[in-house]
């Protein structure tokens, strides 16, 4: 229990600390308009208190990733837990700040346009392509998971939940943000942080032993899968996740001052990485071995142990509410990630979109695609999505170390993460089934040395434009 607290409270002090650290660095202009004032649509720009933009991103970047993610993450040992933790303050928290400070300060522009004033025309068409690619398979994948634990929970025939969900996520995308979203966020985040504390309590209240295992230099994933890179793949919303940038342009659009920026975007990231924290502890306290935990994974995905975990710490009605509380999770992500694909495709073809016309006519096209690709199967959606959600999260932070560069500003706090999220996702790419099945030890070195490359070449470009490194 108490490595446990250990660890929230060093993401406590991270928010306060170096989040901090991080803000001074960017250099917030509270007198500055932000696009939720010029920009008022009364659509897509509203401006909203800061409690209420705070658990709306909340729900936004979080999805099933904090709590799958971490559950999965758990069969590699208590090592999911120090990602959680150092990423969450140096990677996640830092990714989040600058994917929505700086779409704040280019009047609430998705992600691809962000990416594209760093990297060029060609990487910004590069990354419209990627990023609706991205979101779609995170609609996708926030459609099947809340389906299927939904179908244990009520026993509902899973397709008929898929196209109930389906039909709220196209409600929610074409209606102005503060008539639905803005209405029912705040009670969903709030239901959400409840049971995600209920459920510690009663696990700490239980018969079972909490993190028994502290061996940090073992390896326990009963597939004997090796934690570099795979732990930074699969464990991605609870410490680092592109997912995150294309969600907080929503909210850059909402949000009324430049000074609650890191509350809402760093605050946001700090706050998954407890829950996530929480999720992973369950995985590696309630069952006695990771082959147990594995064997319910692989039965009924990570849902299993959501409902298994949560039944038994907190009864029928605790565990019935809690359940729920995990339900909201992908539902308010898988929501926002077809109106951030909406949002990207207006900004692309440069398209109103305050005109409800407008706004079907980019809507209807992408809902059936994404109905299309509901139909395959979860665990491969799931593995195509993990590498993309973090080759984003790479590419946006390298955007942020570009932008700083440009300022004459410390720009190793953007840099040296993504360095480290490049070797890891070209090390996955290139050793994995679904990329080029090269060897291990090959993937590595060849991973190694283009992350080492990059930065060096990320420096030199600096001291040709005679840039302070």
């Amino acid at each position: 229990m108490l490595f446990f607290l250990i660890c929230v409270l060093m993401l406590f002090l991270g928010y306060l600390i170096y989040g901090r650290i991080v803000e001074r660095i960017f250099a917030i202009e509270p007198s500055r308009p932000t696009p939720a004032i010029a920009k008022k649509d009364g659509v897509d720009y509203v401006p909203m208190p800061t409690w209420k933009v705070f658990l709306i991103q909340l729900l936004d970047i979080a999805g099933i990733g904090p709590v799958f993610g971490p559950i999965l993450g758990a069969l590699y040992g208590p090592a999911a837990l120090i990602w959680i933790v150092i990423g969450s303050i140096f990677a996640g928290g830092v990714h989040d700040f600058f994917s929505g400070m700086l779409s704040v300060r280019n009047d609430g522009k998705s992600i691809p346009e962000v990416i594209g004033d760093a990297f060029g025309t060609s990487a910004r068409v590069i990354m419209r392509v990627f990023s609706l690619l991205l979101l779609i398979l995170v609609a996708v994948v926030f459609v099947l998971s809340p389906a299927k634990l939904l179908n244990e929970l009520i026993h509902v025939d899973t397709g008929i939940l898929v196209v109930l969900i389906f039909a709220y996520y196209f409600l929610a995308t074409i209606l102005p943000i503060d008539k639905l979203i803005g209405r029912l966020y705040p009670f969903f985040g709030f239901l959400f942080i409840f049971m995600a504390f209920g459920i510690t309590v009663a696990l700490f209240f239980s018969d079972h032993a909490i993190l028994p295992n502290l061996n940090f230099s073992v390896n326990t994933n009963p597939d004997k899968t090796p934690i570099w890179p795979l732990l930074f793949i699969t464990l991605s919303c609870g410490a680092l996740s592109g997912f995150h940038s294309t969600q907080s342009p929503i909210m850059a659009r909402c949000l009324k001052n430049e000074k609650h920026g890191r509350s809402v975007f760093y605050g946001a990231m700090i706050m998954e990485g407890i829950i996530a924290l929480i999720w992973a502890t369950v995985g590696l306290s309630f069952y006695e071995t990771p082959q147990a935990l594995n064997s319910v994974i692989a039965a009924s995905t990570p849902s299993g142990v959501v409902y298994e975990a949560s039944m038994s710490l907190l009864g029928k009605a605790g565990g019935f509410l809690a359940v729920i509380g995990v339900v909201i999770l992908p539902i308010t992500s898988g929501d926002t990630a077809f109106r951030s694909s909406r949002l990207i495709i207006a900004d692309t073809f440069g398209m109103g979109q305050k005109k409800i016309r407008e706004r079907l006519t980019i809507a209807v096209p992408l809902f059936i695609v994404g109905f299309i690709i509901s139909k395959s199967e979860f665990e491969t959606v799931w593995r195509y999505f993990g590498w993309a959600n973090q080759a984003l999260a790479m590419l946006v932070l390298w955007s942020a170390a570009i932008f700083l560069a440009r300022k004459n500003k410390f720009h190793y706090i953007a840099s040296l993460p993504a360095a480290f999220m490049t070797a890891v996702v070209i090390t996955f790419i290139l050793n994995a089934k679904i990329g080029l099945n090269l060897g291990y030890n090959i993937s590595v070195a060849i991973g190694m040395i283009l992350s080492i490359l990059s930065y060096f070449v990320f420096i030199h470009a600096n001291r040709k434009q005679n840039r302070p490194i």
